[in-house]
């Protein structure tokens, strides 16, 4: 299941992505918007700014912007970034995998092969969609 953490993101995402080009937006902007907790909000989109998603400026025309071109900010990127691994399990994660202890062989494993094909079939829609393909 989607975090609140990784869905306000997009949501964040997608409204600071309808913005003109070049323009800032405030965290108390977003917030009131996308009805999402103001300090909530801040550390998400702290969390996209180290992750070179987001820029930040401070002070007076401060705020949130993107750093890339929305048709160049991949879901992939994104729901790594505040989520974490995609796979739903360990095993078949491509950058975070680690070896299941209760399975003593995963070729011969039935949820190995289900889930890596739910990996596949969520990496296919995700490296295929971008931010502009939200907004």
């Amino acid at each position: 299941m989607l975090s609140k953490k990784t869905k306000y993101g997009i949501k964040a995402l997608t409204f600071i992505a309808r913005q003109e080009k070049g323009v800032k937006v405030q965290i108390a902007t977003i917030s009131e918007s996308e009805n999402i907790s103001h300090k909530f909000l801040e550390s998400i989109l702290l969390t996209l700014r180290k992750a070179g998603i987001l820029g930040a400026k401070k002070g007076k025309g401060g705020g949130y912007y993107l750093l890339k071109d929305a048709t160049e900010v991949k879901m992939t990127k994104v729901i790594r970034t505040l989520e974490g691994p995609i796979a739903m399990v360990p095993c078949v994660s491509l950058n975070f995998y680690e070896k299941c202890a209760d399975c003593p062989d995963e070729d011969k494993c039935s949820v190995h092969k289900l889930m890596i094909q739910v990996r596949d079939n969520t990496l296919n829609v995700l490296r295929n969609t971008t931010l502009a393909d939200l907004v």
